[in-house]
Order: C-alpha cells, then sequence, then structure tokens
C-alpha cells in the first residue's frame, strides 16, 4: 500500500465522524432553539428572510465547528444567545422581558402583555405591516373559504335572501342566508357554502348584512334558484324573501388585500 492510500485510508473514517459530528451538532441546536426555528420558519413565509438566514448561519457555524473539532457545546450556546439577542432586537423585545406562559390567563399576566403591546405601540423602531392574527386565519382556512374571500375582494357585496312565512309582524324564519356565492366562486363544495361562510364570520372576515343592494336586480336569479324556490314552497301562501346581502369587513378587507392574489 502507497502513502497515498494509507493517507486516504485514515482520513476516510475522520472524515464520516465529522459529518456524525456536524449533524449532532445540527440536531443540538434545533433542540437548544427549538422556538428560534419556528420563529424563522413563520417569518420566512411572511416574507423576513432575514431571520431565516440568521438561522441557517448559525446552525452552519455549529457544524463548521464541529467539522474543526472544536466544542460543539459552547458553539450551540453561544450561537443560540446570538440568535435569540437578534431576534429580540428585531421584534422590539428589551432583554430582561419575561414572556408570560401560553396559556396564563390571570389579570395580572393579562396586563404585563397590555402594557407590553402599549409599549411597542410607542416605539417607532418598530414597524409591523400586517395584522399578527393573519398567519392564524391562513391556518384556519379551508382552500374553498380563500376562493370565497377572493370573489368577495375582486366582485364586492354579493346578495342573499331569507324566506319568511307568515304575518310581518309575526313571522317564521323557513330558509336563512340562501346564496349562490360558492357556485360564482368557483367552490369544489358547493354543499358546504353556510359552514364556510360562518367561518368567515366567526374569524371577522365577511358579514351578513340587514341591507339590500341597490340594484334589485341581481336578486332575480338567486329567487329562481330550487334552494329558495321549495322555501316559498314549505311557507305557503304566505312565504316571501326578505333580501339581504354578504360583504367583506374592513378587517377582511385588508386581510385579502395583504394575503390573497387579487390579480
Amino acid at each position: 500500500m502507497t502513502f497515498d492510500d494509507d493517507r486516504s485510508e485514515a482520513a476516510g473514517p475522520r472524515g464520516r465522524a465529522s459529518g456524525a459530528t456536524g449533524q449532532q451538532a445540527l440536531e443540538e441546536l434545533l433542540q437548544a432553539a427549538p422556538g428560534l426555528a419556528r420563529i424563522a420558519a413563520n417569518m420566512a413565509r411572511q416574507g423576513a428572510s432575514e431571520i431565516a438566514n440568521a438561522y441557517v448561519e448559525g446552525a452552519s457555524r455549529v457544524v463548521r465547528a464541529a467539522s474543526q473539532g472544536e466544542s460543539t457545546a459552547d458553539a450551540v450556546q453561544e450561537t443560540t444567545a446570538e440568535l435569540r439577542a437578534y431576534l429580540r432586537e428585531l421584534i422590539g423585545v428589551e432583554e430582561g422581558t419575561r414572556a408570560q406562559p401560553a396559556g396564563d390567563s390571570s389579570a395580572e399576566a393579562l396586563r404585563s402583555r397590555g402594557e407590553e403591546l402599549l409599549r411597542r405601540s410607542a416605539d417607532v423602531s418598530v414597524d409591523v405591516d400586517s395584522h399578527p392574527a393573519y398567519m392564524r386565519i391562513l391556518d384556519a382556512l379551508a382552500p374553498d373559504e380563500a376562493r370565497i374571500l377572493r370573489f368577495l375582494a375582486r366582485e364586492g357585496k354579493q346578495p342573499s335572501v331569507d324566506v319568511r312565512a307568515g304575518l310581518p309582524f309575526a313571522s317564521e324564519l323557513v330558509a336563512q342566508g340562501c346564496t349562490m356565492i360558492a357556485e360564482e366562486a368557483g367552490c369544489r363544495h358547493a354543499d358546504r357554502v353556510y359552514a364556510y361562510l360562518n367561518n368567515l364570520n366567526r374569524l371577522g372576515l365577511v358579514w351578513f348584512s340587514r341591507e339590500a343592494l341597490r340594484d334589485a336586480r341581481r336578486y332575480q336569479v338567486l329567487e329562481a334558484q330550487t334552494e329558495v324556490t321549495e322555501a316559498l314552497e314549505r311557507g305557503g301562501r304566505t312565504a316571501r324573501t326578505v333580501r339581504r346581502s354578504i360583504v367583506l369587513t374592513p378587517f377582511g378587507e385588508d386581510f385579502c388585500a395583504i394575503c390573497l392574489p387579487l390579480d
């Protein structure tokens, strides 16, 4: 065996060991700062790529330290501390501010969070360009609900009707909120439209308005739909439609403008 062969043989196990150590170091960093990993991923989805890049750079630093035979524990500790300080500075949280547990709803904890919000609102260096609830709302939406929101954002208020029977001051509700939004928005599961609309209302994105649209012609096609005609038949001779509308809330308009492609 030549000298070069000996060197190749000796380097092989060391190279594999360094790779294993580097992988172990990366796992240690992820275990040491799992919250930072989640923050980096969430912020990257929101366009704050500098945070994700900082996390990746920190992980790379630990891997390099391991491959060079340095202490991975020291590298993990140092990198995690730097990442925490960087994120605190970026989101406007002062060092030493103690975060309240997620499930702590005591008066003291709530007041502390309120004071922190007010402090951040007065800090001109903190600039958040979207509502913090938007990420959670996206997670709570079905694909068809996103279609409904985009349709409302593009086309504006949409007609809906209730079917009532009986005297005007003592009428009975036969059918409520009949609409063609699901079909016009292109929903795959049009039969779930009322569950969709209730969820969108729960999230504060749409209103069920008692106001009718000014253009009465927009109700003609809707009132000819089977759902409405069958409800009128069930209501008998005194059955009639009451015209309503469905509209995005101002919160919903802002959400659609920021989170959905409308062009």
